[in-house]
């Protein structure tokens, strides 16, 4: 199996994140990309591949164009201002309010984050740019006639809406694949999102169509981040409605409850029938991931790769969360090795 890298990614490097009432060292470092690429060249999966670069077209086929300029100008705008700090977003067009874009960059970053605890830094836009060119040289794989691809994408994606940021993401790779793999002759594309957090942005960019199958695996939103959107009887909307399936589950859940809804998710898929699979790949539904609560071992992404791999769907993973930093490699190469098994 091939793997898509860049060392770009070590341009996102902030140092703030809001997390219990005080600024920590973000759950979301470089380092969770060091061990991933480390147990990758050391499992003989297979080559380890630099990406392609892209154009912005397949950005803005999921994302508004004035968001991806915020996220391209908002560093050097909040340099301008005199502020030293990484940019955290503190006020919000909240329920009642109006959803105006203010002039001031303080009133942008509200307007374009959904929460507070992602800081945007120097060098975010830059990695994000080369997450998605790691996507999108992924998907272009899948289109030449590759079976499986790892695209190691850093920052991850799948929270990014098609006008907000958060919960570390910023341009949401999964579904920039995705897009881009309809957009070059495939009738149906599903994707799989088996992080623990919801992926509240997919969903929102695919509500309403029919021709991507979303099903995610998480949290219940009543207890996880990111608490208002998630819930099961969130199933699409006009021709999309039916094509939206989410699987929240309680504090504790163990793998065979999880496998339950895994396996329930690949029947709708298989059912769907796409030409190609995007796997948002978190690793944070593990055991002692520090921000999560389901109870799976690291045996069990093993047995998770096995189950998806007998949809024989030409399928590409892209790399979302998974936090506990000593084990998240093992568990990602589990994965991937349990399709290759």
């Amino acid at each position: 199996m091939k793997t898509i890298y860049s060392e770009q990614h070590r341009l996102r490097d902030a140092k703030t994140e809001l997390y219990g009432g005080e600024l920590v060292k973000p759950f979301e470092r470089p380092s969770r990309a060091d061990m991933v690429i480390k147990a990758i060249g050391e499992s003989g999966l297979g080559k380890i591949y630099d990406p392609e670069e892209f154009s912005l077209d397949p950005v803005l086929a999921v994302h508004d164009a004035d968001f991806v300029t915020f996220l391209e100008t908002v560093w050097q705008e909040w340099q301008k201002t005199g502020y030293t700090g990484e940019i955290i977003a503190n006020v919000w067009p909240a329920r009642r309010m109006q959803c105006r874009v203010p002039c001031d960059i303080e009133g942008r970053v509200g307007y374009y984050a959904f929460a507070a605890e992602t800081s945007i830094s120097e060098g975010t836009w830059e990695a994000a740019l080369a997450a998605k060119d790691v996507a999108l040289t992924g998907a272009q794989g899948l289109l030449h006639g590759e079976s499986d691809i790892f695209s190691l994408c850093r920052p991850p994606g799948h929270h990014a809406a098609r006008d907000m940021f958060g919960g570390y993401c910023f341009l949401n790779n999964a579904a920039i694949a995705a897009q881009y793999l309809r957009d070059n002759g495939a009738e149906r594309v599903a994707i799989l999102d088996i992080d623990f957090h919801h992926g509240n942005g997919t969903q929102d960019i695919f509500y309403e169509r029919d021709d991507v199958l979303y099903c995610s695996l998480h949290g219940d939103p009543e207890d996880a981040f990111p608490h208002f959107l998630g819930y099961a009887n969130e199933t699409g909307s006009d021709a999309g409605t039916g094509y939206n399936r989410n699987y929240p589950m309680p504090p504790g859940t163990p793998f065979a409850q999880w496998r339950d809804s895994l396996t329930d998710a690949l029947a709708h898929i298989e059912k769907f029938s796409p030409r190609y699979l995007v796997v948002s790949l978190g690793v944070d539904a593990f055991e002692n991931d520090p921000i999560s609560f389901f109870k799976l071992k690291s045996d069990d992404f093993y047995t998770t790769g096995q189950l998806i791999s007998e949809l024989d769907i030409p399928t590409l993973f892209v790399m979302e969360g998974g936090y506990d930093v000593a084990e998240v490699g093992t568990n990602v190469v589990n994965v991937l090795k349990g399709i290759e098994a």
